[in-house]
């Protein structure tokens, strides 16, 4: 009985950090450049005296994401950015450099670039624009602007999106922030070949649909784990029951 009530537990536990994940992805279905989250598991034995060794719980695996492209769409804004490919854009996070593909970029009334909050990295550090400049981005991530008055055709640099290449899944990981970091907790090298597509902005990758039935699978599959433990209860009283008649 005792193998049932916890066979059951540990998967109604699993399905629901399962739908927490599928309720997250589902809810950034429209986010620019969202990367859905993966539900995974892996078996931990439970040491300690008096535990079976045959006992093992299922512990919900972190960080893992989904690495497929979304869709590009053309804006037309200056400050969007598309990265393409490889390319991840480098914000500046308090718990240290942090990698996106959002490039909704924005410029804050101090004159900072931003994404989703945090500082865009440049060459030297956070990106700051002279305010009233006119900012265009060309698609090696270079920040240009034209000063308040000036000649639109006298374009000035003014710094250069850090953009590293990820070439494999495992060199970033999903943080609890929902920013994606360096399991080595190192900053990835700038590269000098990623691109950019300027005016445009990358959507997530979530499938609302396949969201929506993963959701109602897990749905179905907690209330089969709930009658289980609810059987192996009932299963018990009546066993009770004998046992105090037979006594």
């Amino acid at each position: 009985m005792d193998a049932i009530l916890y066979t059951a537990m540990n998967g109604a536990r699993q399905t629901l950090d399962e739908q927490a994940v599928v309720t997250n992805n589902l809810a950034n279905v429209s986010t620019s450049g969202f990367r859905a989250q993966l539900a995974a598991a892996r078996a931990v034995p439970i040491n300690g005296a008096g535990v079976h060794d045959t006992r093992v719980a299922a512990v919900s695996a972190t960080g893992l994401f989904d690495t497929s492209s979304g869709t590009v769409q053309t804006t037309e804004r200056d400050l969007d950015v598309a990265m393409q490919g490889n390319a991840w854009l480098a914000v500046q996070t308090p718990a240290g450099e942090a990698y996106t593909k959002r490039g909704d970029l924005q410029v804050n009334a101090e004159g900072q670039m931003t994404v989703g909050g945090m500082p865009v990295l440049g060459q030297g550090g956070p990106i700051q624009v002279p305010l009233g400049t006119s900012v265009s981005i060309g698609n090696d991530g270079t920040i240009s602007g034209i000063g308040m008055g000036g000649n639109p055709t006298e374009l000035v640099p003014l710094d250069r999106l850090k953009l590293v290449d990820v070439t494999e899944p495992q060199q970033l990981m999903r943080s609890e922030d929902g920013w994606f970091r360096s399991p080595v907790n190192a900053p990835l090298a700038a590269s000098e070949t990623a691109q950019v597509r300027s005016g445009a902005l990358e959507g997530s990758n979530v499938n609302a649909i396949d969201a929506m039935v993963a959701m109602i699978d897990n749905q179905r599959r907690y209330e089969l784990n709930m009658s289980v433990i609810n059987k192996a209860d009932e299963t018990a009283q009546q066993a009770n029951s004998l046992l105090s008649v037979r006594g």
